[in-house]
């Protein structure tokens, strides 16, 4: 076992190769969550000053506490900001790690006034497979970088793509099967892929459609690997030859997209000028689109399946939301039309609350810091967790209820604290693409609202896989009955 995990621990600090055996005995790991741990200094703080030291624990040998946050996820953060508070170290797969948990810890890091945490602490999982995406990027570089990608995201381009999703979700939806249990979260992920294709790279189908959402499939699937090296058939190699084959579309195609005045993404970014004449390059025009694909895509797909959940739950939402649908009319609905489906809005707000679809913001400290009167060294990575702020007593009323009123105009909730909801992050590096996100998914709802009625059996709960970003372990199986 030690020297499985071993091989785990030297892959994630670096491209070293890994292979991780099978899972864990039930019984040695239901021994290794129970086991209460010593807590330890993280590092002393500088002599003379007031600032405390960071506690925390490693817990098991090499692997940490790895296991209990991929089987028990935000349950675990919860529980850990009881037991530690908003600032604390735990051991993660040979790292130690600085928990930030809580309104008043996460926005002293998402804020980042002195510039001490560094988006570095995703690179380890993802660089190699979307190097230099707006999310890697810091401070005055990421700034630039910004600013330009803003332009590819006014509200009349957001216009342009939102009248794109319209009909690849028609196309789709309305042919759904009923008979049976329905696994919506794979039919969801393959809609949101065709949707990010056409919306981002234009309109294309066929062979070259296929082979460029594998490629995208592949690059995204690849961070995860246990196995982390290019062997045949691996999905390392696989997200490497996925990357080549994106970035060889991206840039072949580059100077039709620089020529012409497309509404799609890709042409967005190719002509993306700020007042001040700056622009992308080819290459960051190649970089940006790769990792916008996968930002937009799997956060999409996430949001919509837990909002369609909720509304097979509270059956009542679901009448309530398919009134306003209906109300709409037969035309394909324009941002403008989207935009006044309210009671949409307060269930995708309750859904991103209750599961945010990005459960960590990892960040990385390039000099001495404190949160909330606690040192933390240089070089420290550091985990911020939503899911403690979203559950937050002190903030929500009822937390744990599904309560998308919470949202409303007569109770904002959300306003308790700046940072009580963060499901796009905060401070610079605030989602660029939640308007559009929030978009597709009405999108994606109204229409189901509009051509089924849907529902889980009673007593049916959702369980989720946290191994990277939360996804239903069954698919989300559900009736789908036509109206």
């Amino acid at each position: 076992m030690v020297t499985t995990v071993r091989k785990a621990v030297d892959a994630l600090r670096g491209p070293t190769p890994l292979i991780v055996s099978t899972p864990l005995p039930q019984r040695v790991e239901e021994k290794m969550l129970n086991k209460k741990w010593s807590k330890r200094v993280l590092s002393t703080p500088p002599a003379g000053s007031d600032l405390k030291p960071v506690l925390g624990d490693f817990g098991p040998p090499l692997i940490g506490h790895a296991i209990e946050f991929m089987r028990h996820g935000y349950q675990y953060a919860r529980q850990r900001y009881e037991e530690n508070g908003p600032v604390s170290w735990m051991g993660m797969l040979g790292f130690r790690m600085v928990a930030i948990t809580g309104a008043e810890a996460s926005q002293a890091v998402l804020v980042n006034k002195d510039k001490a945490f560094s988006q570095d602490g995703w690179a380890t999982m993802i660089d190699r497979f979307f190097h230099r995406g707006l999310m890697l990027l810091d401070f005055d570089e990421h700034r630039m970088h910004r600013r330009i990608m803003q332009e590819a995201f006014t509200r009349q381009r957001l216009a342009g793509y939102t009248s794109q999703v319209t009909p690849c979700v028609r196309e789709s939806v309305p042919t759904w099967n009923s008979r049976g249990p329905f696994h919506l979260y794979p039919v969801l992920k393959q809609l949101t892929l065709d949707i990010a294709t056409r919306v981002f790279m234009g309109e294309f189908s066929g062979p070259e459609a296929a082979r460029i959402n594998r490629a995208f499939v592949d690059a995204v699937r690849a961070p995860t690997s246990l196995l982390r090296l290019p062997v045949p058939g691996g999905r390392w190699r696989s997200g490497l030859r996925g990357r080549q084959v994106l970035e060889r579309y991206f840039a072949d195609n580059m100077p039709t997209k620089r020529a012409g005045d497309g509404a799609d993404l890709f042409s967005a970014l190719c002509h993306a000028t700020t007042p001040e004449g700056e622009r992308f390059s080819d290459e960051d025009v190649i970089n940006h689109m790769i990792f916008l694909m996968m930002a937009a895509h799997d956060t999409s797909t996430i949001t919509t399946s837990v909002a369609a959940y909720y509304l097979a739950k509270h059956p009542e939402w679901q009448e309530r939301a398919r009134e306003e649908s209906l109300a709409l009319g037969d035309e394909p609905p324009d941002i403008d039309a989207l935009e006044r489906l309210h009671t949409l809005d307060l269930v995708i707000k309750e859904s991103l609350r209750l599961l945010a679809p990005v459960p960590s913001y990892m960040r990385r400290t390039v000099a001495d810091t404190e949160v909330l009167g606690h040192y933390i060294p240089k070089g420290a990575l550091t985990i911020v967790s939503p899911a403690v702020n979203h559950f937050d007593p002190d903030c929500w009323t009822n937390p744990d209820d599904f309560d998308p009123d919470r949202f409303s105009a007569a109770r904002r909730e959300d306003k308790s604290h700046r940072y009580a909801w963060i499901p796009f992050g905060g401070g610079a590096h605030k989602c660029i693409g939640m308007h559009f996100g929030t978009l597709e998914v009405k999108t994606l709802l109204h229409e189901m609202l509009r051509t089924h009625r849907w529902s889980v059996p009673d007593g049916y709960t959702a369980r989720w896989d946290f191994t990277s970003l939360p996804i239903p372990i069954d698919g989300l199986p559900i009736v789908l009955e036509p109206r």
